[in-house]
């Protein structure tokens, strides 16, 4: 099994590709050991020293580590983590991933704008985050404000606070004039 890897916008994330489908649908984020409970995948690479978050995505793995650590040690022993998680058969996860519970109430009336607003973060924005080795949650809409939440790579990472005001903000706003705001959820 070939290993690839992918630097992302955050020095502090790298981007795993196995070469394989991991998840069929959805993402999977752990934050801490504790999250990473019903995952296999995620408890054997916090068991790895310096691994402070795991992002698991169709086809890949997104690895944080704290800034006090450096790639060049932790990476060859998250490629053979990886390798030896893979070769085990164990499953990804062991439940089905439920992201996307919503941090706002919304008013039914607005139903047509967050189909819209859904629509547009799943065909335009999730693509190009996913490639960056992260993803966007959705978490409600009120009163013209989006809330979203960025999850992987794109969490913590400097360009983030940029991307979701500049690109995912303009681009909502285009498109859906209800929109006056995007804000992160966190």
């Amino acid at each position: 099994m070939f290993i690839e890897t992918e630097v992302t916008p955050n020095p502090d994330t790298l981007k795993f590709l196995p070469g394989q489908s991991l998840l069929e649908s959805g993402t999977a984020n752990f934050t801490d050991p504790d999250s990473a409970d019903g995952s296999p995948l995620a408890t054997a690479m916090f068991a790895i020293p310096g691994v402070t978050g795991v992002f698991i995505g169709h086809d890949f793995v997104t690895i944080s580590k704290s800034t006090e650590d450096d790639w060049d040690g932790l990476k060859p022993n998250v490629l053979a983590g990886l390798m030896q998680f893979f070769a085990s058969g164990a499953p990804v996860l062991n439940f089905k991933d439920e992201t996307g519970s919503l941090a706002v109430d919304e008013d039914e009336a607005d139903a047509d704008i967050i189909e819209q607003i859904k629509t547009l973060l799943d065909e335009k924005v999730r693509p190009a985050v996913a490639g960056d080795g992260g993803d966007i949650i959705y978490h409600g809409f009120k009163e013209g404000v989006v809330y979203l939440q960025m999850q992987g790579a794109c969490a913590g990472c400097p360009s983030s606070t940029i991307t979701l005001k500049h690109g995912i903000e303009n681009l909502l706003k285009y498109y859906v004039p209800e929109v006056v705001d995007v804000r992160s959820v966190e």
